[in-house]
C-alpha cells in the first residue's frame, strides 16, 4: 500500500508538472480533516507520511496534566506514564490511530480533499509558468467555441480567446492552429484564466519579432505602433545601425517578411515608417501612403495642418477618416488635412484681409485730425469686415481655425 501511494503521487506529480512533495502535503492535510471528522475537531492530529516507504502515521496527540478537563486533548500523568515512564506534566503524547478507524464519510472526505489540493497544486503551477510568460506568443488548437469566445489548447491549460480580442472577421474551426498574445492570467476562487488577444498591438509587435532578426537583436526599435484590428496597422521604426535600413528590414526581400505578417494577420494592411524627431516629416510620414504638399504646426497646441493635392485628399484622410485618425495616434498631434486648392483659396483672403487693413491704417494716418469722425467709421467699418471673415465656418474635415503655414511650410 505505501509504495503503491508513492508511485501514484509520483504519476500525478509528472502529469500536472507538481512536485511530489506538494501533493504528499495535501493528501497529509486530507488525512488530518478526515481524522478531525471522525474524532471530532478538538483532537490534536498529526499525520505524516514517508516519502520512501509511503507509510503513514496518525497520531493523536494529547497533553499530561494532573486532572483531566477535556478528555479529548489531555490524558492523566498516571495513563501516560504507561506508554512512557519518562513521561511528565505538561509534555505531550501521542497514541496512533488505525486509517481502517476513520470510517467511509471520513475516507470520502479525505478523497475530495486530496483531489481539491492536488487541482490547486496544479493552479498554482499554471499561473506560475504562464505568469512568467504573458506578454509573448503562444501556439494553440482550437478546441471549440463557448458563446463565441474560441477555447484554445495551449498545452497544460486551456486558455479563452474573448470576442473582444479576436481580429474582426476571422473564423476558426476545431483542430485550427493559431499564435495569440498571451494578454493575461487571471486566478479565480475556480480555476486559474490564461486570456490571449489576437487584436492587441503587441500582438502585431510580437510578429515583427519574431519574423525580422534585427527587431529582436535591437538593432531596429520599433517606437511606436498603432492599429485597428483587422484594417490597418501603422508601425514606425527607428534604426541604431547605420548600416541597416529599419524600414528595409521589417519589409524584407520582395516584401517577405511584412507578408508573412500580414497573412498572419489574414489580410491586415501595414504601414512601416520612418520615426524622426521632427514633427514636420514624421507626420508626413505617418500619412503614408498619401503624398504631402505642405506641413504647418503649432507646437503650443500641438496640432498640424496638412496640405495634400485635391487628388490626394480622400486618400489621406482614409475610409471613415482611418488613415488620418491612425496618424494622429501614431504621432500624438492633432491633424487636419485641407486640399491645396482651398488652401491656395484660404491664402488669398488672408492676404486680401491683411492688404485691406494696411490701407485702413494709411488712410486714418493721412486724414488728420479735422477729420477724426470720417476716420472712426472707415474703422469700424474694415473691423466688421474682419469679424466677418474670421466668423466663416471652416471646412467639415477640420474641427479647427487651421494655422498659418504660410511661414513655415515644408514642401
Amino acid at each position: 500500500m505505501g509504495k503503491e501511494l508513492i508511485s501514484v503521487i509520483e504519476q500525478i506529480g509528472r502529469e500536472k508538472g507538481i512536485d511530489s512533495g506538494q501533493i504528499i502535503s495535501a493528501v497529509e492535510s486530507a488525512l488530518v480533516s478526515a481524522a478531525k471528522k471522525r474524532y471530532g475537531l478538538a483532537e490534536n492530529i498529526q499525520v505524516t507520511i514517508n516519502q520512501i516507504t509511503g507509510s503513514i502515521e496518525v497520531i493523536s496527540l494529547k497533553t499530561i496534566v494532573d486532572r483531566v478537563v477535556n478528555p479529548r486533548s489531555e490524558i492523566l500523568l498516571d495513563e501516560a506514564q504507561k506508554v512512557d515512564n519518562e513521561a511528565e506534566v505538561g509534555d505531550e503524547i501521542g497514541s496512533l490511530i488505525e486509517i481502517e478507524d476513520f470510517g467511509r464519510i471520513a475516507a470520502q472526505t479525505a478523497k475530495q480533499i486530496i483531489f481539491q489540493k492536488v487541482r490547486e497544486a496544479g493552479w498554482e503551477v499554471i499561473q506560475r509558468d504562464y505568469s512568467a510568460r504573458m506578454g509573448n506568443l503562444v501556439n494553440g488548437i482550437i478546441l471549440g467555441q463557448d458563446r463565441r469566445n474560441y477555447v484554445v489548447d495551449i498545452g497544460k491549460t486551456e486558455a479563452m480567446l474573448p470576442l473582444s480580442e479576436q481580429i474582426p472577421r476571422e473564423t476558426y474551426r476545431r483542430g485550427d492552429r493559431i499564435k495569440a498574445y498571451l494578454y493575461q492570467v487571471k486566478r479565480t476562487p475556480k480555476d486559474v484564466q490564461v486570456i490571449l488577444s489576437r487584436a492587441h498591438t503587441n500582438f502585431v509587435a510580437k510578429l515583427f519579432e519574431l519574423e525580422v532578426p534585427e527587431v529582436a537583436e535591437k538593432i531596429v526599435e520599433i517606437k511606436g505602433l498603432v492599429r485597428e484590428p483587422g484594417d490597418r496597422t501603422k508601425i514606425a521604426v527607428i534604426s541604431h545601425d547605420r548600416a541597416v535600413d529599419p524600414v528595409g528590414a521589417c519589409v524584407g526581400v520582395k516584401g517577405s517578411r511584412v507578408q508573412a505578417i500580414v497573412r498572419e494577420l489574414r489580410g491586415e494592411k501595414i504601414d512601416i515608417i520612418t520615426w524622426t524627431s521632427d514633427p514636420r516629416i514624421f507626420i508626413a510620414e505617418a500619412l503614408n501612403p498619401t503624398s504631402i504638399e505642405k506641413v504647418g504646426i503649432d507646437e503650443e497646441k500641438k496640432s498640424a495642418l496638412v496640405v495634400v493635392s485635391d487628388q490626394q485628399l480622400s486618400l489621406a484622410i482614409g475610409k471613415n477618416g482611418q488613415n488620418v485618425r491612425l496618424a494622429a495616434r501614431l504621432t500624438g498631434w492633432k491633424i487636419d488635412i485641407i486640399g491645396l486648392n482651398e488652401y491656395e483659396q484660404e491664402k488669398v483672403q488672408r492676404e486680401q484681409i491683411v492688404s485691406d487693413e494696411s490701407a485702413v491704417k494709411d488712410e486714418t494716418v493721412d486724414t488728420g485730425e479735422n477729420e477724426e469722425p470720417a476716420a472712426s467709421a472707415v474703422t469700424s467699418n474694415a473691423d466688421d469686415t474682419t469679424a466677418e471673415t474670421h466668423g466663416s465656418t471652416p471646412p467639415s474635415h477640420r474641427s479647427t481655425e487651421p494655422p498659418d503655414i504660410s511661414s513655415n511650410n515644408k514642401d
